[in-house]
Protein backbone atom coordinates (compact mmCIF):
# COMPACT_ATOMS: atom_id res chain seq x y z
CA UNK A 1 0.00 0.00 0.00
CA UNK A 2 1.59 3.42 -0.77
CA UNK A 3 1.69 5.48 2.38
CA UNK A 4 0.20 8.89 2.07
CA UNK A 5 2.74 11.69 2.55
CA UNK A 6 1.39 15.31 4.48
CA UNK A 7 2.60 18.29 2.29
CA UNK A 8 4.87 20.58 4.56
CA UNK A 9 2.41 22.72 4.93
CA UNK A 10 -0.50 20.77 6.13
CA UNK A 11 2.08 18.90 8.72
CA UNK A 12 2.28 22.77 10.03
CA UNK A 13 -0.92 23.63 10.01
CA UNK A 14 -1.91 20.86 12.05
CA UNK A 15 0.98 21.85 14.70
CA UNK A 16 -0.38 24.10 17.80
CA UNK A 17 2.24 26.02 18.80
CA UNK A 18 2.78 27.75 22.02
CA UNK A 19 2.71 31.14 23.11
CA UNK A 20 5.90 33.23 21.81
CA UNK A 21 5.62 34.54 25.48
CA UNK A 22 6.25 31.23 26.56
CA UNK A 23 8.73 30.55 24.48
CA UNK A 24 10.83 34.01 25.14
CA UNK A 25 10.55 32.72 29.01
CA UNK A 26 12.49 29.85 28.17
CA UNK A 27 15.31 32.15 27.49
CA UNK A 28 14.92 34.36 30.63
CA UNK A 29 12.84 37.16 28.05
CA UNK A 30 10.12 38.85 29.75
CA UNK A 31 7.29 40.36 28.22
CA UNK A 32 8.88 43.94 28.58
CA UNK A 33 11.19 42.47 26.19
CA UNK A 34 8.94 41.90 23.38
CA UNK A 35 7.20 43.55 20.37
CA UNK A 36 4.13 41.31 19.80
CA UNK A 37 2.81 40.20 16.57
CA UNK A 38 0.22 38.65 17.14
CA UNK A 39 0.30 35.23 19.30
CA UNK A 40 3.27 33.47 17.57
CA UNK A 41 5.68 35.68 16.44
CA UNK A 42 7.58 38.17 18.49
CA UNK A 43 10.52 41.22 17.77
CA UNK A 44 12.84 40.87 20.98
CA UNK A 45 14.23 44.72 21.55
CA UNK A 46 17.81 44.63 21.21
CA UNK A 47 18.26 47.36 24.16
CA UNK A 48 17.09 44.47 26.60
CA UNK A 49 19.93 42.10 25.51
CA UNK A 50 22.97 45.14 26.30
CA UNK A 51 23.72 43.57 29.45
CA UNK A 52 23.79 39.98 28.83
CA UNK A 53 27.73 38.20 27.63
CA UNK A 54 27.81 36.24 25.08
CA UNK A 55 28.10 32.48 26.03
CA UNK A 56 27.01 30.40 23.78
CA UNK A 57 28.68 27.77 21.36
CA UNK A 58 28.25 28.66 17.49
CA UNK A 59 27.50 26.09 14.84
CA UNK A 60 27.19 26.29 11.29
CA UNK A 61 25.49 24.37 8.53
CA UNK A 62 26.04 24.43 5.12
CA UNK A 63 25.76 21.97 2.49
CA UNK A 64 27.05 20.42 -0.85
CA UNK A 65 26.55 22.33 -4.69
CA UNK A 66 23.00 22.67 -4.48
CA UNK A 67 21.08 20.37 -7.37
CA UNK A 68 17.79 20.26 -8.50
CA UNK A 69 17.42 16.72 -6.41
CA UNK A 70 17.52 19.37 -3.27
CA UNK A 71 19.72 19.22 0.14
CA UNK A 72 17.11 19.85 2.72
CA UNK A 73 20.31 21.83 4.49
CA UNK A 74 16.78 24.32 6.54
CA UNK A 75 15.36 21.52 7.51
CA UNK A 76 18.62 19.99 8.86
CA UNK A 77 18.72 23.24 10.29
CA UNK A 78 15.89 23.06 12.08
CA UNK A 79 15.79 19.41 12.78
CA UNK A 80 19.51 19.69 14.91
CA UNK A 81 18.41 22.45 17.06
CA UNK A 82 14.86 19.95 17.63
CA UNK A 83 17.55 17.36 18.54
CA UNK A 84 19.44 18.98 21.35
CA UNK A 85 16.65 20.29 23.00
CA UNK A 86 15.54 16.78 23.16
CA UNK A 87 19.07 16.22 24.67
CA UNK A 88 18.13 18.58 27.16
CA UNK A 89 20.27 21.27 25.93
CA UNK A 90 19.49 24.96 25.48
CA UNK A 91 20.00 25.45 22.13
CA UNK A 92 18.38 27.99 19.56
CA UNK A 93 17.74 28.34 16.02
CA UNK A 94 19.45 31.56 13.83
CA UNK A 95 17.86 31.25 10.35
CA UNK A 96 16.92 33.70 7.30
CA UNK A 97 13.98 35.26 6.13
CA UNK A 98 12.57 33.74 3.26
CA UNK A 99 12.44 36.23 0.00
CA UNK A 100 8.86 36.15 -1.87
CA UNK A 101 10.80 35.54 -5.09
CA UNK A 102 11.94 31.79 -4.69
CA UNK A 103 8.67 31.60 -2.74
CA UNK A 104 6.33 32.15 -5.62
CA UNK A 105 8.71 31.20 -7.99
CA UNK A 106 10.42 27.88 -7.65
CA UNK A 107 11.04 26.47 -4.14
CA UNK A 108 7.78 27.20 -2.68
CA UNK A 109 8.06 27.62 1.17
CA UNK A 110 11.01 28.31 3.02
CA UNK A 111 10.90 27.65 6.16
CA UNK A 112 12.36 24.13 7.11
CA UNK A 113 10.28 20.76 5.96
CA UNK A 114 8.33 18.06 6.97
CA UNK A 115 8.67 17.17 11.03
CA UNK A 116 11.64 19.75 11.20
CA UNK A 117 9.52 23.43 10.42
CA UNK A 118 9.76 26.61 12.26
CA UNK A 119 6.26 28.12 12.65
CA UNK A 120 4.29 29.86 12.15
CA UNK A 121 5.16 28.36 8.75
CA UNK A 122 2.74 30.78 6.27
CA UNK A 123 3.25 34.05 8.21
CA UNK A 124 7.08 33.57 7.92
CA UNK A 125 7.00 32.81 4.52
CA UNK A 126 4.62 35.43 3.38
CA UNK A 127 4.44 39.38 5.03
CA UNK A 128 6.32 37.70 8.23
CA UNK A 129 6.27 40.99 10.65
CA UNK A 130 7.21 43.63 7.14
CA UNK A 131 11.15 43.52 7.28
CA UNK A 132 11.75 42.96 3.61
CA UNK A 133 8.78 45.19 2.90
CA UNK A 134 10.79 47.54 4.86
CA UNK A 135 14.12 46.74 3.40
CA UNK A 136 12.21 47.38 -0.03
CA UNK A 137 10.92 50.77 1.20
CA UNK A 138 13.93 52.51 2.25
CA UNK A 139 16.09 51.35 -0.87
CA UNK A 140 13.30 52.89 -3.07
CA UNK A 141 12.93 55.66 -0.99
CA UNK A 142 16.80 56.61 -1.73
CA UNK A 143 16.39 55.90 -5.34
CA UNK A 144 13.45 58.20 -5.62
CA UNK A 145 15.56 60.70 -3.56
CA UNK A 146 18.50 60.26 -5.91
CA UNK A 147 16.06 60.84 -9.17
CA UNK A 148 14.27 63.98 -7.59
CA UNK A 149 18.17 65.38 -6.51
CA UNK A 150 19.01 65.06 -10.58
CA UNK A 151 15.60 66.59 -10.73
CA UNK A 152 16.08 69.53 -9.28
CA UNK A 153 19.12 70.85 -10.44
CA UNK A 154 21.58 67.98 -9.20
CA UNK A 155 23.82 70.14 -6.81
CA UNK A 156 26.37 66.89 -6.31
CA UNK A 157 27.06 66.82 -9.76
CA UNK A 158 26.22 63.21 -10.22
CA UNK A 159 26.92 61.83 -13.81
CA UNK A 160 23.49 60.35 -14.84
CA UNK A 161 25.38 57.80 -16.83
CA UNK A 162 27.90 56.41 -14.21
CA UNK A 163 24.71 56.05 -11.26
CA UNK A 164 25.08 52.72 -10.14
CA UNK A 165 22.01 53.02 -7.15
CA UNK A 166 18.95 50.29 -8.43
CA UNK A 167 15.60 49.84 -7.82
CA UNK A 168 14.27 46.88 -6.11
CA UNK A 169 11.16 44.66 -4.86
CA UNK A 170 10.74 41.05 -3.93
CA UNK A 171 9.50 39.42 -6.62
CA UNK A 172 11.61 37.22 -9.20
CA UNK A 173 10.64 39.81 -12.34
CA UNK A 174 13.43 39.34 -15.49
CA UNK A 175 11.37 42.49 -17.20
CA UNK A 176 12.92 44.79 -14.63
CA UNK A 177 16.78 43.55 -15.15
CA UNK A 178 17.28 46.65 -17.60
CA UNK A 179 14.70 49.69 -18.14
CA UNK A 180 14.58 53.31 -18.40
CA UNK A 181 13.09 55.63 -16.03
CA UNK A 182 12.35 59.26 -16.56
CA UNK A 183 10.09 59.56 -19.19
CA UNK A 184 7.14 61.82 -19.74
CA UNK A 185 8.65 65.33 -20.34
CA UNK A 186 9.53 67.99 -18.05
CA UNK A 187 7.70 66.88 -15.27
CA UNK A 188 8.55 63.20 -15.51
CA UNK A 189 11.99 63.41 -14.36
CA UNK A 190 15.52 62.84 -16.10
CA UNK A 191 15.51 60.30 -18.64
CA UNK A 192 18.03 57.50 -17.78
CA UNK A 193 18.65 53.95 -17.97
CA UNK A 194 17.81 51.69 -14.68
CA UNK A 195 17.08 48.63 -13.68
CA UNK A 196 15.65 46.34 -10.47
CA UNK A 197 17.74 43.69 -8.16
CA UNK A 198 15.35 41.46 -6.41
CA UNK A 199 15.33 42.83 -2.46
CA UNK A 200 17.87 39.90 -1.13
CA UNK A 201 20.42 41.35 -3.23
CA UNK A 202 19.93 44.78 -2.63
CA UNK A 203 22.59 46.60 -0.08
CA UNK A 204 19.88 47.42 2.23
CA UNK A 205 19.24 44.22 3.05
CA UNK A 206 22.93 43.20 3.13
CA UNK A 207 23.17 46.44 5.98
CA UNK A 208 20.20 45.15 7.94
CA UNK A 209 22.01 41.98 8.02
CA UNK A 210 25.31 43.34 9.33
CA UNK A 211 24.38 46.70 11.58
CA UNK A 212 24.66 46.20 15.23
CA UNK A 213 22.45 49.52 16.43
CA UNK A 214 20.40 51.83 15.17
CA UNK A 215 23.73 54.71 14.81
CA UNK A 216 25.54 51.91 13.20
CA UNK A 217 22.44 51.30 10.45
CA UNK A 218 22.18 55.18 10.06
CA UNK A 219 25.99 55.18 9.89
CA UNK A 220 26.30 52.22 7.07
CA UNK A 221 23.08 53.81 5.25
CA UNK A 222 25.25 57.09 5.07
CA UNK A 223 28.41 55.83 3.18
CA UNK A 224 26.02 53.87 0.56
CA UNK A 225 27.61 54.90 -2.96
CA UNK A 226 24.99 56.02 -5.38
CA UNK A 227 27.24 56.61 -8.62
CA UNK A 228 29.95 59.05 -9.39
CA UNK A 229 30.13 62.40 -10.22
CA UNK A 230 32.11 63.27 -14.04
CA UNK A 231 35.47 62.99 -12.48
CA UNK A 232 34.44 59.69 -11.28
CA UNK A 233 34.48 60.42 -7.57
CA UNK A 234 31.92 58.44 -5.22
CA UNK A 235 28.69 60.02 -4.65
CA UNK A 236 27.40 58.91 -1.19
CA UNK A 237 23.22 58.96 0.22
CA UNK A 238 24.27 60.88 2.73
CA UNK A 239 24.83 63.98 0.17
CA UNK A 240 21.14 63.36 0.01
CA UNK A 241 20.44 63.48 3.19
CA UNK A 242 18.92 60.52 3.26
CA UNK A 243 20.19 57.89 5.73
CA UNK A 244 17.70 59.45 8.12
CA UNK A 245 14.59 58.60 6.95
CA UNK A 246 15.78 55.46 6.06
CA UNK A 247 16.90 54.49 9.32
CA UNK A 248 13.44 55.84 10.52
CA UNK A 249 11.95 53.24 7.77
CA UNK A 250 13.99 50.60 9.39
CA UNK A 251 14.38 51.01 12.96
CA UNK A 252 11.25 47.86 14.23
CA UNK A 253 12.79 46.02 11.36
CA UNK A 254 16.61 45.56 13.32
CA UNK A 255 14.99 44.42 15.94
CA UNK A 256 15.11 40.27 15.77
CA UNK A 257 12.04 37.98 15.09
CA UNK A 258 11.69 35.43 17.42
CA UNK A 259 9.00 32.02 16.30
CA UNK A 260 9.62 28.70 16.96
CA UNK A 261 10.16 25.40 15.51
CA UNK A 262 7.29 22.29 15.44
CA UNK A 263 8.33 21.14 18.87
CA UNK A 264 7.96 24.28 20.69
CA UNK A 265 11.72 25.24 20.50
CA UNK A 266 13.34 29.23 19.94
CA UNK A 267 14.42 30.67 16.71
CA UNK A 268 15.25 33.59 15.67
CA UNK A 269 14.29 34.11 11.95
CA UNK A 270 15.78 37.37 10.77
CA UNK A 271 16.91 39.05 7.23
CA UNK A 272 17.52 37.26 4.29
CA UNK A 273 20.63 37.78 1.91
CA UNK A 274 20.82 35.39 -1.00
CA UNK A 275 24.20 33.49 -1.23
CA UNK A 276 24.52 33.52 -5.08
CA UNK A 277 24.19 37.14 -5.43
CA UNK A 278 24.61 38.63 -1.70
CA UNK A 279 26.48 37.13 1.44
CA UNK A 280 23.68 34.88 2.29
CA UNK A 281 23.73 34.75 6.31
CA UNK A 282 20.72 36.12 8.81
CA UNK A 283 21.47 38.96 11.16
CA UNK A 284 24.61 39.94 12.88
CA UNK A 285 21.85 40.68 15.84
CA UNK A 286 20.59 37.75 15.25
CA UNK A 287 22.84 35.48 16.07
CA UNK A 288 24.45 37.32 18.54
CA UNK A 289 21.26 37.78 20.73
CA UNK A 290 21.11 33.86 20.45
CA UNK A 291 24.37 33.72 21.56
CA UNK A 292 23.68 36.03 24.81
CA UNK A 293 20.49 33.52 25.44
CA UNK A 294 21.09 30.06 24.45
CA UNK A 295 24.36 27.77 24.99
CA UNK A 296 24.24 26.44 21.60
CA UNK A 297 23.24 28.52 18.70
CA UNK A 298 22.52 26.76 14.97
CA UNK A 299 23.02 28.75 12.05
CA UNK A 300 22.57 28.51 8.94
CA UNK A 301 24.58 29.65 5.28
CA UNK A 302 22.97 29.79 1.84
CA UNK A 303 23.60 27.41 -0.80
CA UNK A 304 26.76 25.77 -0.75
CA UNK A 305 29.39 25.79 1.68
CA UNK A 306 31.40 27.53 -1.19
CA UNK A 307 29.08 30.73 -0.97
CA UNK A 308 27.25 31.16 2.10
CA UNK A 309 30.07 29.25 4.66
CA UNK A 310 32.61 31.10 2.64
CA UNK A 311 30.80 34.80 3.25
CA UNK A 312 29.63 33.31 6.82
CA UNK A 313 33.53 32.67 7.55
CA UNK A 314 35.15 35.58 5.23
CA UNK A 315 32.32 38.61 5.65
CA UNK A 316 29.75 38.20 8.73
CA UNK A 317 32.50 36.96 11.33
CA UNK A 318 34.95 39.38 10.64
CA UNK A 319 32.25 42.17 11.51
CA UNK A 320 29.94 40.63 14.11
CA UNK A 321 33.27 39.00 15.85
CA UNK A 322 31.89 35.80 15.57
CA UNK A 323 34.10 32.29 16.11
CA UNK A 324 32.40 29.30 14.47
CA UNK A 325 33.37 26.06 16.55
CA UNK A 326 31.59 23.09 14.77
CA UNK A 327 30.04 22.95 10.65
CA UNK A 328 27.82 20.60 9.33
CA UNK A 329 28.12 19.70 5.73
CA UNK A 330 24.22 18.39 4.77
CA UNK A 331 24.19 16.04 2.27
CA UNK A 332 21.57 13.72 0.11
CA UNK A 333 22.46 10.61 -1.84
CA UNK A 334 20.08 12.31 -4.44
CA UNK A 335 22.39 15.28 -5.15
CA UNK A 336 25.68 13.18 -5.08
CA UNK A 337 23.93 10.77 -7.80
CA UNK A 338 23.42 13.70 -9.66
CA UNK A 339 26.64 15.20 -9.40
CA UNK A 340 27.96 11.24 -10.52
CA UNK A 341 26.32 11.42 -13.28
CA UNK A 342 22.89 10.67 -13.01
CA UNK A 343 19.88 11.78 -15.00
CA UNK A 344 17.28 13.76 -13.11
CA UNK A 345 14.56 11.43 -14.16
CA UNK A 346 16.32 8.35 -12.87
CA UNK A 347 17.35 9.21 -9.34
CA UNK A 348 14.92 6.71 -7.51
CA UNK A 349 17.06 3.85 -8.64
CA UNK A 350 19.61 2.62 -6.43
CA UNK A 351 23.50 3.55 -8.08
CA UNK A 352 25.98 3.45 -4.99
CA UNK A 353 28.39 3.49 -8.13
CA UNK A 354 26.96 6.75 -8.67
CA UNK A 355 26.74 8.31 -5.33
CA UNK A 356 31.41 7.24 -4.68
CA UNK A 357 31.49 9.34 -8.17
CA UNK A 358 29.41 12.21 -7.13
CA UNK A 359 31.37 11.99 -3.56
CA UNK A 360 34.12 14.17 -5.14
CA UNK A 361 31.96 17.33 -4.81
CA UNK A 362 30.99 16.43 -1.02
CA UNK A 363 34.61 16.06 0.03
CA UNK A 364 35.80 19.08 -1.41
CA UNK A 365 33.43 21.11 0.18
CA UNK A 366 34.19 19.56 3.62
CA UNK A 367 38.39 20.26 2.59
CA UNK A 368 37.09 24.21 2.37
CA UNK A 369 35.20 24.30 5.96
CA UNK A 370 38.22 22.67 7.55
CA UNK A 371 40.43 25.18 5.93
CA UNK A 372 38.76 27.33 8.32
CA UNK A 373 39.75 25.48 10.98
CA UNK A 374 36.59 24.38 11.61
CA UNK A 375 35.73 21.22 12.46
CA UNK A 376 32.67 19.36 10.86
CA UNK A 377 30.46 16.47 10.35
CA UNK A 378 28.63 15.41 7.21
CA UNK A 379 24.58 14.99 7.60
CA UNK A 380 23.40 12.27 5.66
CA UNK A 381 19.23 14.02 4.82
CA UNK A 382 18.13 10.55 4.23
CA UNK A 383 15.11 10.52 1.92
CA UNK A 384 13.01 7.46 2.11
CA UNK A 385 14.09 6.23 -1.85
CA UNK A 386 17.82 5.86 -0.53
CA UNK A 387 19.11 2.73 -0.38
CA UNK A 388 21.16 0.90 2.54
CA UNK A 389 24.34 0.62 0.07
CA UNK A 390 23.91 3.69 -1.09
CA UNK A 391 23.81 5.63 1.87
CA UNK A 392 26.96 2.89 3.33
CA UNK A 393 28.63 4.27 -0.13
CA UNK A 394 28.56 8.14 1.61
CA UNK A 395 29.73 6.73 4.86
CA UNK A 396 32.30 5.07 3.36
CA UNK A 397 33.59 7.95 1.62
CA UNK A 398 33.56 9.80 4.77
CA UNK A 399 35.47 7.79 6.51
CA UNK A 400 38.26 7.73 3.83
CA UNK A 401 38.97 11.31 3.86
CA UNK A 402 38.62 11.01 7.98
CA UNK A 403 35.43 13.00 8.22
CA UNK A 404 32.79 12.30 10.90
CA UNK A 405 29.36 11.08 9.80
CA UNK A 406 26.04 11.15 10.83
CA UNK A 407 22.37 10.02 9.59
CA UNK A 408 19.66 12.46 9.38
CA UNK A 409 16.20 11.81 9.41
CA UNK A 410 14.86 14.58 10.79
CA UNK A 411 11.90 15.33 7.57
CA UNK A 412 10.26 12.24 8.82
CA UNK A 413 10.78 11.92 12.77
CA UNK A 414 11.39 15.91 13.31
CA UNK A 415 14.10 15.99 16.88
CA UNK A 416 14.26 12.23 17.20
CA UNK A 417 15.07 12.00 13.94
CA UNK A 418 18.52 14.23 14.72
CA UNK A 419 19.81 12.84 17.55
CA UNK A 420 22.53 11.05 16.06
CA UNK A 421 23.66 13.88 14.43
CA UNK A 422 23.31 16.13 17.68
CA UNK A 423 25.42 13.54 19.49
CA UNK A 424 27.88 14.30 17.26
CA UNK A 425 27.87 17.92 16.77
CA UNK A 426 28.27 18.35 21.02
CA UNK A 427 31.31 15.73 20.17
CA UNK A 428 32.60 18.34 18.45
CA UNK A 429 32.02 21.37 20.86
CA UNK A 430 33.57 19.25 23.79
CA UNK A 431 36.72 18.37 21.74
CA UNK A 432 37.09 21.96 21.70
CA UNK A 433 39.25 21.91 18.35
CA UNK A 434 38.18 24.78 16.61
CA UNK A 435 40.89 27.25 15.66
CA UNK A 436 38.70 29.96 13.17
CA UNK A 437 40.93 31.92 10.68
CA UNK A 438 39.24 33.64 7.89
CA UNK A 439 40.75 32.62 4.41
CA UNK A 440 42.20 35.93 3.31
CA UNK A 441 43.65 39.05 4.80
CA UNK A 442 41.20 42.39 4.12
CA UNK A 443 44.35 44.40 3.70
CA UNK A 444 45.53 42.44 0.80
CA UNK A 445 44.30 44.01 -2.76
CA UNK A 446 41.23 43.24 -4.31
CA UNK A 447 42.22 41.27 -7.10
CA UNK A 448 44.24 39.21 -5.39
CA UNK A 449 41.70 38.07 -2.51
CA UNK A 450 39.30 37.28 -5.38
CA UNK A 451 41.84 34.76 -6.82
CA UNK A 452 42.42 33.02 -3.26
CA UNK A 453 38.92 32.43 -2.93
CA UNK A 454 39.06 31.04 -6.56
CA UNK A 455 41.49 28.76 -6.43
CA UNK A 456 41.43 27.87 -2.59
CA UNK A 457 37.45 27.22 -2.40
CA UNK A 458 36.31 27.03 -5.79
CA UNK A 459 39.71 25.21 -7.06
CA UNK A 460 40.02 27.31 -10.36
CA UNK A 461 43.00 27.13 -12.35
CA UNK A 462 42.96 31.60 -12.25
CA UNK A 463 41.07 34.41 -12.33
CA UNK A 464 40.26 36.22 -15.81
CA UNK A 465 39.28 39.76 -14.86
CA UNK A 466 37.46 41.61 -17.76
CA UNK A 467 38.63 45.32 -19.06
CA UNK A 468 35.74 46.71 -16.98
CA UNK A 469 36.66 44.38 -13.42
CA UNK A 470 40.42 45.74 -13.58
CA UNK A 471 38.92 49.21 -14.00
CA UNK A 472 36.62 49.41 -10.75
CA UNK A 473 39.08 47.23 -8.98
CA UNK A 474 41.83 50.15 -8.79
CA UNK A 475 39.34 52.51 -8.38
CA UNK A 476 37.30 51.23 -5.55
CA UNK A 477 40.63 50.64 -3.89
CA UNK A 478 41.47 54.48 -4.79
CA UNK A 479 38.23 55.72 -2.85
CA UNK A 480 39.31 53.82 0.08
CA UNK A 481 37.63 50.41 -0.55
CA UNK A 482 40.38 47.91 -0.95
CA UNK A 483 40.65 46.81 3.27
CA UNK A 484 37.22 45.13 2.87
CA UNK A 485 35.87 41.63 2.91
CA UNK A 486 34.70 40.30 -1.19
CA UNK A 487 31.50 39.13 -1.79
CA UNK A 488 31.74 36.78 -4.64
CA UNK A 489 28.62 36.76 -6.81
CA UNK A 490 28.71 33.48 -8.60
CA UNK A 491 26.61 30.52 -10.05
CA UNK A 492 25.45 28.35 -7.02
CA UNK A 493 24.79 25.04 -9.35
CA UNK A 494 28.63 24.92 -9.47
CA UNK A 495 32.21 25.26 -8.23
CA UNK A 496 32.83 27.13 -11.60
CA UNK A 497 31.19 30.09 -12.54
CA UNK A 498 29.43 27.37 -15.16
CA UNK A 499 26.14 26.19 -13.79
CA UNK A 500 26.60 23.14 -16.14
CA UNK A 501 30.24 21.93 -14.80
CA UNK A 502 28.80 19.58 -11.64
CA UNK A 503 30.99 17.57 -9.10
CA UNK A 504 34.29 19.13 -8.41
CA UNK A 505 35.40 19.99 -11.76
CA UNK A 506 39.14 21.03 -12.64
CA UNK A 507 40.70 23.17 -15.09
CA UNK A 508 38.69 26.01 -15.46
CA UNK A 509 39.13 29.62 -14.51
CA UNK A 510 36.73 32.37 -12.72
CA UNK A 511 35.66 34.91 -15.23
CA UNK A 512 35.26 38.03 -13.14
CA UNK A 513 32.53 40.86 -15.28
CA UNK A 514 32.56 43.86 -13.08
CA UNK A 515 33.79 44.55 -9.29
CA UNK A 516 31.06 47.27 -7.42
CA UNK A 517 30.78 48.64 -4.32
CA UNK A 518 28.44 47.98 -1.21
CA UNK A 519 30.43 50.33 0.87
CA UNK A 520 27.35 50.42 3.37
CA UNK A 521 27.53 47.04 4.15
CA UNK A 522 31.27 47.47 4.03
CA UNK A 523 32.17 45.07 1.55
CA UNK A 524 32.55 44.60 -2.50
CA UNK A 525 30.78 42.43 -5.07
CA UNK A 526 32.57 40.53 -7.81
CA UNK A 527 30.01 39.59 -10.58
CA UNK A 528 31.23 36.49 -11.96
CA UNK A 529 30.34 34.49 -15.10
CA UNK A 530 26.17 35.34 -16.31
CA UNK A 531 25.09 35.66 -12.47
CA UNK A 532 21.85 37.81 -12.42
CA UNK A 533 21.05 40.20 -9.61
CA UNK A 534 17.03 40.31 -10.26
CA UNK A 535 16.13 36.44 -11.45
CA UNK A 536 13.59 35.27 -13.41
CA UNK A 537 10.09 33.02 -13.08
CA UNK A 538 10.26 29.53 -14.73
CA UNK A 539 7.84 27.86 -16.82
CA UNK A 540 5.45 26.86 -14.02
CA UNK A 541 6.05 29.29 -11.13
CA UNK A 542 5.17 27.42 -7.78
CA UNK A 543 2.26 30.50 -7.62
CA UNK A 544 0.32 28.63 -9.87
CA UNK A 545 -0.42 25.95 -7.37
CA UNK A 546 -0.96 28.41 -4.58
CA UNK A 547 -4.51 29.65 -3.60
CA UNK A 548 -6.63 30.27 -0.55
CA UNK A 549 -9.96 29.04 0.49
CA UNK A 550 -13.04 30.83 2.00
CA UNK A 551 -12.19 29.88 5.50
CA UNK A 552 -8.63 31.55 4.93
CA UNK A 553 -6.76 28.36 4.70
CA UNK A 554 -3.54 28.15 2.59
CA UNK A 555 -2.87 25.37 0.16
CA UNK A 556 0.35 25.09 -2.56
CA UNK A 557 3.27 26.67 -0.34
CA UNK A 558 5.25 23.86 -0.64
Amino acid sequence: MTRTVPTDIAIAQAAKPRPITEVAADLGLGADELILYGAYKAKVKLGGLANRRRKGHLVLVTAITPTAAGEGKSTVTVGLAQALRKMGRNAILAMREPSLGPVFGIKGGAAGGGYAQVVPMEDINLHFTGDFHAISSAHNLLSALLDNHLHQGNAAGIDQRRITWPRTMDMNDRALRSIVVGLGGPLGGVPREDRFVITPASEIQAIMCLARSLDDLEARLGRIIVGMTRQQEPVRAEQLEAQGAMTLLLKDALDPNLVQTLEGGPAFVHCGPFANIAHGCNSVVATDAALRVADIVITEAGFGADLGAEKFFDIKCRIGDFKPEAAVVVATVRALKLHGGVPKDRLTEPNAAAVERGFANLKQHVENVAKYGVPAVVAINRFITDSDEEVEAVRAGCKAIGAKVALCEVWEKGGDGGIELGEVVLELLEEGKADFKPIYDIALPIRQKIEIVAKEIYRADGVTFMPVAVRAAARLEKWGLGDTPLCMAKTQYSFSDNASLLGAPSGFKITVRDIYPSAGAGFVIALCGDIMTMPGLGKTPAAERMRVSADGTIEGLF
